[in-house]
């Protein structure tokens, strides 16, 4: 279910993935809520772009580093590519 900030108080929020198109993020929010997930999502500014780079914005989606792991079998099960930290 999303949540906001407040909910997750001080806890750390792994990066899970970086939606680059409404759609994408809308899917996503479905699927995490139907997994029974707790996520946040926010908008924060990307790098984007191979020959003419430039700064895009997305939707940032986060969880509770206890439901990071199920949340990325979530994700791979049905499809999603979760982010990779680097």
């Amino acid at each position: 279910m999303r949540r906001d900030a407040e909910f997750f108080g001080d806890m750390e929020l792994p990066l899970i993935y970086i939606a680059k198109r409404l759609k994408d993020a809308l899917a996503l929010e479905k699927m995490l809520t139907e997994a029974g997930l707790d996520y946040l999502v926010e908008t924060d500014t990307y790098r984007g772009g191979i020959i003419f780079a430039s700064e895009r914005v997305g939707a940032f989606f986060y969880v509770a580093a206890e439901q990071e792991q199920q949340a990325r079998q979530a994700m791979l099960t049905h499809g999603w590519k979760p982010y990779a930290s680097r």
